[in-house]
């Protein structure tokens, strides 16, 4: 699975980098989203819980997948802007009660 920063906007209005993101996944089947959240963590070098991703779609019959992630500063920030649904898709909630429960 490789990944491609197709475009990169800052909006410090939300404390979030914007990216739109190209993957292709020959002889995969669609990534899931836990592991689109790695590569867009890794292109950029940030961690994984600062990425969500909002939204991926495939192309019929081609091994690509195009979408859109969110980049924010911290988690803080997540939990104040990022819809609920997102959120859950994206298993915010879930890390932190791991790393509370954990300590």
């Amino acid at each position: 699975m490789e990944i491609e920063i197709i475009n990169k906007r800052e909006n410090p209005l939300l404390n979030r980098i914007e990216v739109y993101f190209k993957v292709e996944h020959p002889n995969e089947k669609t990534p899931k989203r836990d592991a689109v959240r790695g590569k867009v963590a890794e292109a950029l070098k940030v961690r994984r819980e600062q990425v969500v991703v909002d939204y991926m779609r495939s192309e019929y019959g081609m091994p690509v997948t195009k979408g859109y992630a969110k980049v924010y500063s911290s988690p803080e920030d997540i939990e104040k802007i990022e819809r609920d649904h997102i959120k859950k898709r994206n298993a915010v909630k879930k890390e932190e009660e791991s790393k509370e429960g954990g300590e």
